[in-house]
């Protein structure tokens, strides 16, 4: 179990707003996931700017953090062998148009900012997204 990884995953308003997050949950547990922890939290618009920093040059910024901090979320830590690559799969592509039939964001997403799931997209950046929400 050398490959055991922890990644983070955030319910997004859209699919808390939606009650999803049962669901959502089933889907990880059937694809091998443990869920070590989680939290129904709302965020303010300066922590989710500072969680979405490494986006900050980019155009949609501003409507990310806006919108991630408009509702509850789920925050949670999953692990399983190769966490963070399994759980982008399983998510799909950022836009639901583009993702594959079976992930969560084309079962669920409504556009590319309303796409349900989050989830780290590298071993160093969940460890930083983990601290982020889950700081013991």
């Amino acid at each position: 179990m050398s490959n055991m990884e922890k990644t983070l995953s955030i319910v997004k308003p859209d699919a808390v707003e939606r009650n999803l997050e049962g669901e959502i949950k089933e889907i990880f547990k059937n694809n091998g996931f443990q869920i070590i922890k989680e939290k129904k939290i709302q965020i303010e618009k300066s922590e989710a700017e500072k969680f979405y920093k490494v986006h900050e040059t980019k155009p949609f910024y501003n409507d990310l953090c806006g919108y991630l901090s408009s509702g509850p979320i789920i925050v949670m830590i999953l692990q399983k062998a190769n966490a963070v690559k399994e759980n982008r799969e399983l998510m799909g592509a950022t836009n639901p148009k583009d993702a594959h039939d079976g992930t969560i964001r084309k079962k669920y997403g409504i556009s590319i900012d309303k796409n349900s799931v989050h989830g780290s997209d590298s071993v160093d950046n969940a460890k930083i997204e983990i601290d982020f929400f889950f700081k013991d």
